[in-house]
């Protein structure tokens, strides 16, 4: 179990200059809406304990250089339950957040609603639900920090429902609190980690880290496109694309091609850059998303946000070279639309043999997934960018490809299919594959006169 810290202790572990916001005023009857007996007094005996009145402590900190709203859950005002005061203060945090432009961070701790005030406890959901679909129309980035334990409807809206989601190590998360799950469940599967290797976790972060962590998640998320103004701006008759990565120096293949299969030699090379490579070498800094919020995460499909050219935040999605599963189908998706609500321009980067078509993929709705990522980026609402660095094999490769702005590197080749496959489909003996590679036309220099990419982009130095 992580350590328990008290709401003033996580907002001094997490900022600087924290400034409380002012308190809604809710009068209530003796003992509460239900006139749950006892109530008033526990209220009493909480307050005595924690200096709090309520179990959530709102107001504003500078995180780094970036000042943002924060709601910090006092687990040890009545387990950090929500209650109808609890749902005034979040509320008038997200107005706050709204009406200044600011991300918010909430540090939550809470055993889920709470009992003494009923259905009108639980109906608080809904309003901190609502206050976080509002910011997110806004544009307003929202980062969770799960705190032990994050259980129950403040798990379900603030923590699982925000943008980026980091846990303490050894914090127990999970829709179901403690006193509620089957006798027979497995306790391992309720805690962070759990929640991370299922995909609805992107990192869990020691306290010595978090500050560090949160500040670097803000600058990269609130980037103000005024400072990138002129870059975008000059960028404007190319509609704001990512300027194409070019493939680290002294790296990958010498010159184009001379053959389809000189193509497919050079793009399985173990030698050639890898997407790792050309992440470091395009961005200063970055930080990764991880997980599909469906079960499911995937190694080879990195995501996440980095500082790019002139400072500007850049989202990417990049394959490793692994067969994509589902997972990172949908993770690449997520990152997609999180990156359109922002206003953040898109690279990907496409290295894939194919998608993954054992049987647990398709269990898995390799097809939805592949579709919901298609989707994604024929409706992105920022400019998406690809440069294919490896192989593109069929749609599991396409799926990740911006229509119209694709580039390729010279030791890369875009395919229908392998040509292994296509041999295969065509019932040709596996002597003819170096010629089916030639018929297919998959060369990068192929694909440029085919009007299937727009360029080539040597390697730096070349």
């Amino acid at each position: 179990m992580t350590e328990r810290f008290s709401a003033r202790e996580a907002i001094a572990l997490a900022g600087d200059d924290f400034r409380e916001l002012p308190v809604p005023m809710r009068e209530f009857k003796p003992d509460g809406p239900l006139s749950w007996q006892g109530y008033d007094d526990a209220r009493r005996r909480a307050l005595t304990r924690t200096g709090e009145d309520e179990s959530v402590v709102c107001g504003t900190a500078v995180i780094g250089s970036t000042r943002a709203v924060l709601i910090a859950f006092e687990f040890g005002f009545l387990g950090g339950s929500l209650g109808a005061r609890t749902g005034d203060r979040v509320e008038a945090a997200y107005t706050h957040a709204r009406a200044h432009r600011l991300p918010v961070v909430s540090l939550v701790a809470t055993g889920g609603s709470r009992m003494q005030e009923g259905m009108l406890a639980l109906t608080q959901l809904q309003r901190v639900a609502r206050q976080s679909a509002l910011a997110r129309e806004a544009g307003l980035p929202q980062i969770a920090v799960l705190r032990d334990p994050t259980t129950g409807g403040g798990w379900a809206t603030l923590g699982a429902g925000a943008d980026v989601t980091l846990a303490l190590p050894g914090a127990q998360v999970g829709f179901a609190g403690s006193r509620v799950r089957p006798s027979d469940a497995d306790p391992a599967a309720y805690t962070a980690e759990a929640q991370m290797a299922a995909g609805a976790v992107d990192a869990v972060v020691r306290e010595e880290e978090l500050r560090e962590t949160l500040a670097l998640w803000l600058t990269l998320l609130t980037a103000p496109a005024a400072e990138a103004e002129g870059e975008v701006e000059s960028e404007a008759a190319s509609g704001g694309e990512v300027e194409p990565v070019s493939p680290p120096a002294a790296l990958g293949a010498p010159g184009l091609p001379a053959t389809g299969w000189d193509a497919v030699r050079h793009a399985r090379s173990p030698e050639r850059p890898r997407a790792a490579a050309y992440l470091d070498a395009y961005f200063s800094r970055r930080a990764a998303i991880g997980g599909d919020r469906c079960g499911g995460s995937d190694d080879g499909m990195l995501c996440g946000f980095g500082s790019g050219p002139a400072g500007r935040t850049v989202a990417y999605a990049a394959q490793c070279g692994t067969a994509t599963r589902p997972a990172g189908y949908r993770t690449a998706a997520r990152l997609i639309r999180l990156a359109g609500r922002l206003g953040f321009p898109v690279l990907t980067l496409v290295d894939t043999p194919g998608a993954a078509n054992d049987a647990q993929a398709e269990r898995q709705g390799a097809g939805s997934a592949i579709a919901d990522l298609f989707a994604a980026v024929a409706t992105a609402r920022t400019p998406v960018t690809t440069l294919v660095i490896g192989e593109g094999g069929s749609g599991g490769a396409l799926a990740l490809a911006a229509p119209g702005n694709t580039w390729a590197t010279p030791d890369s080749y875009f395919s229908v299919i392998a040509p292994e496959l296509a041999a295969a489909i065509l019932k040709r003996p596996a002597s003819e594959v170096r010629d089916t590679a030639d018929q297919l036309r998959i060369r990068p220099q192929d694909l440029v006169e085919l009007g299937v990419i727009r360029g080539i982009v040597e390697h730096a130095g070349r």
